[in-house]
């Protein structure tokens, strides 16, 4: 099965390489990762270029305008682009344990989507965490007896436990998310209304559901590590918030503004 990961960052080049890095050492590769930028500046596309010209793992900049935050829209352009048959959707400061993918494959089925957990990376920790302190169950211990870390049961992998279904609507976060793409297509992806920070990841799950899907968790494979960052400005989250209650009372699973948007024309390069 060909995954294609999609991560999504804005002007944070640091903690984005430290994702990228993780991904080129999974103990299963995928297929190919794009990088969703929402505007980042110059610098993301400059750390990436070394990445680009690799041919072991084949990595895409997709880029757009900064006109605010617009998550929904470039993770659209992301699936426009992608050719894996499942994807995996992670932020540019959600760090992957090294089982990510091939857990990801593992617990992928369809007619489900799966809701990964995150371990917090706190604040004094998240500008020196890496790789080799996930890779050390010793390190994630001691971090997590000196607060460096915290919701730290999701340290433990264990890889013959069952994921399980749920039926809650909470907890919803598209920094560690799988589901085929062919779902994606189907509910037209996410919806470009949700401008500005909050709820187009659980208004996109609700359609998910609307459609037929159920959600799968796991709380010991498919791990990130969620670097600490302040929080975004949250401007429109009444907006949204209305929007949101409007998709769950709604019968539809197909947005008006969503994938089937976007053209050919969206994935070529944008002037940066």
């Amino acid at each position: 099965m060909k995954i294609s990961v999609i991560v999504t960052t804005y002007n944070r080049p640091d903690a984005l390489k430290r994702v990228v890095d993780g991904l080129y050492c999974q103990t299963c590769l995928p297929h190919e990762i794009i990088i969703a930028d929402d505007g980042s500046t110059h610098e993301t596309r400059d750390m990436l270029e070394s990445y680009t010209r690799r041919t072991d793992l084949p990595l895409f900049h997709v880029w757009q305008e900064d006109q605010g935050f617009r998550a929904a829209r470039i993770r659209n352009k992301a699936i426009l682009k992608s050719k894996g048959e499942y994807l995996i959707l992670l932020d540019g400061d959600c760090l992957p344990s090294p089982h990510f993918i091939s857990d990801h494959q593992a617990l992928a089925l369809h007619g489900h989507f799966f809701q990964g957990k995150r371990v917090i990376v706190n604040q004094k920790l998240a500008d020196s965490f890496t790789q080799e302190d996930i890779r050390s169950f010793l390190n994630l211990v001691k971090h997590t007896f000196t607060n460096g870390i915290s919701n730290s049961h999701h340290i433990l992998r264990i890889p013959f436990f069952p994921s399980y279904t749920v039926k809650k609507q909470s907890g919803i976060r598209s920094c560690n998310m799988g589901l085929f793409r062919e779902d994606a297509v189907a509910v037209n992806g996410f919806n470009h209304d949700f401008t500005g920070w909050g709820r187009e990841d659980s208004e996109f799950v609700i359609r998910l559901t609307r459609y037929g899907l159920k959600r799968n968790e796991n709380p010991f494979r498919a791990i990130c590590f969620h670097l600490w960052h302040r929080e975004n400005p949250r401007t429109d989250l009444n907006r949204n918030d209305y929007m949101l209650a409007q998709a769950a009372q709604s019968a539809n699973y197909f947005c008006k503004n969503g994938l089937d948007t976007l053209t050919k024309s969206d994935l070529q390069p944008e002037k940066e």
